[in-house]
Parts: C-alpha cells; sequence; structure tokens
C-alpha cells in the first residue's frame, strides 16, 4: 500500500487538496511538495507591479515568505510611485523602484536584477513587462502561472490559482499566497495584510494635523478617517453621502479627518460645504503617512480603493463601500473589524472602467447612507 507522501506526490490534484487542508496538522502547510532544495535559496525576489492595494495584498505573500526563509535576502520589484508603501517594513531587505513609463529605466533595472543573481523569482503580476523582467533575471528558478501570456519564459509553471487551492472563488491575497505555496512555502494560514509604521511618518502626520487647527487629535481624542475619492466614477460614493458620513462620526465623538490626493482638493471642500461637522482636510499625506494615520484611527470609512487596503493593513477597524468590484476578490484582507456595505445588483461584479448598463452607476449611487451608518455602529461597538 502507498504511504500518504506517496500518494500525494504521484497525483497533483490530491497534492495540492491534501496540503491545503493542512494533513499533517495545526501548523501553515505549503500547497505542494518544494519544487527544489530551498536549503540552497540564498536570494529571492518578488516581482509585483500595478496598483497600492496590489502591493499591499502582496504582504501576507512576503510575510510567508519571511517567516519560511528568516535568514534568505528577500526583495520585490515595484513601480517608483508605489514603492513608499512598503517604507519600514521587516518583511523585505530591498525595495527595488521601477519608472513605469521608461524604456531607458527597464534596461537598468533589468541590468541590475541580472547582477543580484536570484536563486528564486516569483511573478505575482504576469504582465508583460514583469515577466520579461522576470527572464532577464537569469534566477534558476522563475515561477509564473500557466495563463500568463508568456509563461514559456518561467520555468516552472503553475496551474490556476483556484485549482491549486481546489475552491470555486478565491481572494486577491489567497491567488498571490498559491503561486507561493505551490513552490513548498507554508500558507495555509493566510496571513493577513501588513504594514509598517514609522516614527518619521507618526511625527509628520502629527505636525499636518496641528498645522490643521486639530490639536486635540494631535493629543489624542479619538478620529475616524475618511477617504472619500476612488480611481472610477462605478467606485466612487456621492460626496453629499460622506458628508452626512462625517456628520453622524462627529455625533458618535469621533473627529472627522478627509484624506484626499492633492489633485483631489475640490471633494474636501464639497464635502464640508455640505456637511455641518467640523471636518479636517488633508491632501498632501505621502502613502507612508496614510499608514501612520490609518494605524492611530478608531474607524477608517472610504470606498473600495489602495487607500482602504493601506487603513485595513494598517490596523484601523474598516468600512468600505464597494461599487463595481468583485467582493469576494478585493475585500480588505484582515483579522480587525470590518465591513463591506454594498447594493447588491445583477450586472455586478464588472469591469469597472465605465458602466454599461445605466446612464450612471447605480451600484454605488444606490446605497444608502443608513446602510453605512449601521456598519459604523457596528463597528464602534
Amino acid at each position: 500500500m502507498n504511504s500518504l507522501r506517496e500518494i500525494i506526490e504521484s497525483s497533483p490534484s490530491v497534492r495540492h487538496l491534501a496540503f491545503a487542508n493542512n494533513l499533517e496538522g495545526d501548523e501553515p502547510q505549503p500547497l505542494a511538495p518544494a519544487r527544489w532544495d530551498w536549503a540552497r535559496v540564498r536570494r529571492v525576489l518578488v516581482v509585483r507591479l500595478r496598483s497600492i492595494g496590489d502591493t499591499v495584498l502582496t504582504t501576507p505573500s512576503l510575510f510567508a515568505l519571511r517567516r519560511f526563509l528568516p535568514n534568505t535576502q528577500i526583495d520585490i520589484l515595484l513601480e517608483d510611485w508605489v514603492a513608499p508603501v512598503l517604507d519600514g517594513s521587516d518583511l523585505v531587505d530591498r525595495v527595488i523602484a521601477i519608472a513605469g513609463d521608461s524604456k531607458t529605466a527597464r534596461a537598468r533595472v533589468a541590468r541590475e536584477l541580472r547582477a543580484s543573481r536570484y536563486d528564486v523569482v516569483y511573478n505575482l503580476h504576469g504582465g508583460t513587462t514583469a515577466t520579461l523582467l522576470t527572464r532577464a533575471t537569469g534566477a534558476k528558478h522563475r515561477v509564473g502561472f500557466e495563463h500568463y501570456q508568456y509563461a514559456r519564459l518561467h520555468n516552472h509553471v503553475a496551474p490556476s490559482s483556484l485549482a491549486i487551492w481546489q475552491r470555486p472563488s478565491l481572494h486577491s491575497v489567497e491567488q498571490q499566497l498559491a503561486l507561493i505555496g505551490w513552490t513548498g512555502v507554508p500558507v495555509t494560514d493566510r496571513p493577513p495584510t501588513r504594514l509598517a509604521v514609522t516614527e518619521t511618518s507618526l511625527l509628520s502626520v502629527a505636525e499636518k494635523l496641528r498645522a490643521a487647527g486639530c490639536e486635540d487629535v494631535s493629543a489624542g481624542k479619538p478620529f475616524a478617517v475618511i477617504h472619500p475619492t476612488a480611481a472610477f466614477d462605478t467606485k466612487q460614493w456621492a460626496t453629499e453621502n460622506f458628508a452626512r458620513v462625517a456628520e453622524e462620526l462627529t455625533a458618535r465623538g469621533l473627529t472627522p479627518i478627509v484624506i484626499v490626493a492633492p489633485k483631489e482638493k475640490p471633494v474636501v471642500a464639497s464635502l464640508r460645504e455640505q456637511s455641518s461637522a467640523q471636518v479636517i482636510g488633508l491632501s498632501d499625506l505621502s502613502l507612508p503617512e496614510v499608514t501612520a494615520l490609518a494605524s492611530r484611527a478608531r474607524l477608517f470609512v472610504g470606498n473600495d480603493s489602495g487607500i482602504a487596503h493601506i487603513a485595513a493593513a494598517a490596523g484601523a477597524p474598516c468600512i468600505v463601500v464597494f461599487g463595481s468590484s468583485n467582493v469576494l476578490h478585493w475585500r480588505p484582507w484582515t483579522t480587525r473589524p470590518s465591513e463591506v456595505v454594498r447594493e447588491e445588483m445583477p450586472c455586478q461584479p464588472c469591469h469597472g472602467y465605465f458602466c454599461a448598463e445605466f446612464e450612471k452607476p447605480e451600484c454605488i449611487l444606490r446605497v444608502p447612507v443608513a446602510r453605512v451608518v449601521g456598519a459604523i455602529d457596528r463597528i464602534l461597538r
């Protein structure tokens, strides 16, 4: 009769299912046997281009790698505008930043990556640039999914994340953990997202709050962070609704602090005009400062966005208003209290770039204020 290990190693489907269900105990397990001798691995690179949210949702994979390889160099390749998200993180040894629109910068980074002599490279993005840079490293082990357009440039090609986990749907975090776990790294505990809070950012945020006339918050008065903007109209709840939320937060003893990007200042002005609450507006926060502010917040209320993922990773209890996005795939990945508020419609989820069903994106516009306020009360309790 074959041993359990022989059965697992002889059948990919059984192997994935067995490891995913922790057959060997309660400790985190890999999703498949190791594909190389990990004792020989000295340098690992994770390639994750794109957005703020994508970067935050990669941190559980970085945590799993760091836990498994405490003495190995772990680097990550990010786009330069996103790279500050990982300032101060102990999950990586080095953040390599690349300018997204510069061919010269890509060539320079490709040379730098090759010179670093990585043993293992994980391509968690799959786009053309990420795949070409993964190949350019010359690493002995280059790992990507079989559905990537240029999957042949990897020498370890994983099946779909759904097949690896043996589940019908997955969160973005689980998709990324699938690729890590498929190579023998323990991931079955599905770690939460996590970001570092630097002392420098805490001090600079405190100074900006004082400059905004918010000395009581700097002195310890509880506050809530509101993020009323989003990348697309299909994800942006009405500003007048956030004005009502600011009033409700004030009534519950929380100072509402609205954060936006510099080009979004008119949103803060509009929110103030429509609210009877005294609203503090900050439009000049760096990404590490957003993390620092969220880490001290009693509550975060905002749209589905990268900022919401930062807040969750910083430990803030979160209420996120969803419109077009897939909630199962993009909800906050946290062990802290959180709620998603949405109006269910048959056309959800969709691509989100525009509304193809209505003149305006009804999925986000129909979410009632009362439902968000109810979530606020549940979280605060």
